[in-house]
């Protein structure tokens, strides 16, 4: 995980105006959230696993399924996971396993974030920060 300072934390902002901006400029939430936070996400890269960029938010009136909600951002972060490639150390084998245990153990949950998706983290941040703090 890489932190990125922003003048997005702590801001208090429309659910609804913020979900508008962030949908059109290609973030999501749709199952990042509960009733009294949630992330806007940005998926960078998912070539070798996954980056994303990650903007936290937590309801300060009202709850997040509602549209006059009001939401406190947080600091925005980059977040990878790096797959595992080839079997997973705990493979079993069986119908009833192979049911049950679908997914592979990931090689490397908090991946080392290259470089470039740093630079690629901060601007999209800069981004953000023109579009929500006019």
């Amino acid at each position: 995980m890489k932190l990125i300072k922003s003048k997005l934390e702590n801001q208090l902002c429309a659910l609804n105006e913020a979900e508008e901006v962030m949908k059109s400029m290609g973030f999501s939430y749709g199952g990042n959230w509960d009733y009294d936070h949630g992330y806007f996400d940005y998926k960078i890269d998912d070539e070798i696993g996954y980056t994303f960029l990650r903007i936290p938010f937590k309801a300060v009136e009202g709850e997040l399924d509602k549209k006059d909600t009001v939401i406190q951002l947080g600091e925005p972060f980059l977040l990878s996971h790096k797959y595992q490639i080839g079997l997973d150390d705990n493979a079993e084998t069986g119908n009833l396993s192979g049911s049950l245990n679908q997914f592979s153990e990931p090689q490397d949950p908090d991946a080392t974030i290259d470089k470039k998706w740093i630079g690629i983290g901060k601007e999209l941040v800069q981004k953000v920060e023109t579009a929500l703090l006019k």
